[in-house]
């Protein structure tokens, strides 16, 4: 199999390399590519070092079996589109191709069976949207959800490399603000993303819009507020579910113990306990009537919702062709 990670050097770039090391998959060529300042940067996978290449739109002309895309939509807009034309499997990380209607956006063990017979683009949904939809699956399928009211409680390493850095290096008393709107260090933020006409942000629509495409149903109601908390890993979420049918508190933990990948709990999960796992951890279950009940999800931002998924798409991918 011949596989390019695009934005290699990345956070989650780093981390699809370790997830397909883990995975153990049968690799005879690895590709991996950056911007030129990346260029010849020596990168670990298995037993043997590769060279960073500069992107271009040459390289991405290549034929591979796989190309997985972490490097932001403008560069998923250019150079996705041509490893595209090129008849080239890309699974992409970023939001540049997640509401385009003729492009799936998946979560395997939710709707991984669209990608039979497909070739072409595959987005990869929001780190916060996969975790909260991976924890609802069988109870939207079972009972169906008119409403969800969720609160994250999202880690700096949601915005890459440089919220990691900004976090440690105002841990270290350097207060400069290179990416975050306030200092994050000590602090919670509550906006992620621009704020956009109707008063929510970007990282706010993206969950209601993705839900809504990954369940297939356009008329779930999604209430969101993202928030920006000083954690190095692991997004966590407070969310509140109206179910369609009603349920008693057994029914719900049944449902939330039944999907693939996802654990419940009674015991108390925090981001430190979630951290370099692929797990979606479910706890603090609790009911206020016969069709309203609160969750606490917590999973680790950078494999979970981002690194793992996409490695999942190519592992369910193949498995279908």
């Amino acid at each position: 199999m011949k596989i390019g990670i695009v934005g290699a050097t990345g956070e989650v770039g780093r981390t699809m390399i370790r997830v397909l090391e883990e995975k153990n998959l049968e690799i005879n060529e690895l590709k991996l590519f950056a911007s030129k300042k990346s260029e010849g940067k020596k990168m670990k996978f298995k037993d043997k070092y590769y060279f960073v290449e500069e992107l271009t739109e040459e390289k991405m002309e290549e034929k591979y079996d796989y190309i997985l895309f972490s490097a932001g939509s403008e560069i998923s807009k250019k150079y996705a589109q041509i490893a595209n034309e090129s008849g080239n499997v890309v699974i992409d990380n970023s939001s540049a191709f997640r509401m385009e209607k003729n492009i799936p956006l998946v979560v395997p063990e939710i709707n991984g069976k669209i990608l039979k017979g497909y070739k072409g683009i595959i987005a990869n949904p929001n780190c916060s949207t996969i975790q909260m939809v991976l924890a609802l699956r069988d109870i939207e399928k079972k009972l169906g959800i008119s409403e969800i009211f969720v609160s994250t409680y999202q880690a700096v390493s949601g915005a890459g490399n440089k919220g990691i850095k900004e976090l440690l290096d105002q841990q270290n008393g350097i207060n400069n603000i290179y990416h975050f709107p306030e200092i994050i260090n000590n602090n919670v933020i509550p906006v992620i993303g621009q704020v956009l006409k109707n008063g929510f942000t970007e990282e706010e629509m993206k969950m209601v819009n993705e839900t809504r495409k990954i369940f297939n149903d356009y008329k779930i109601k999604v209430y969101p507020t993202a928030v920006r908390v000083p954690v190095l890993y692991g997004h966590s979420e407070s969310i509140i579910f109206r179910t369609k049918k009603e349920a008693d508190i057994k029914k719900i933990r049944e449902l939330l113990s039944s999907v693939e990948n996802v654990v419940y709990t009674d015991n108390l999960i925090t981001p430190l306990n979630v951290a370099d796992t692929d797990i979606t951890y479910v706890s603090r279950l609790r009911q206020m009537d016969e069709k309203t009940f609160l969750i606490w999800v917590v999973a680790d931002n950078v494999r979970v919702g981002a690194a793992t998924n996409a490695v999942r798409i190519l592992l369910k991918h193949y498995e279908l062709r």
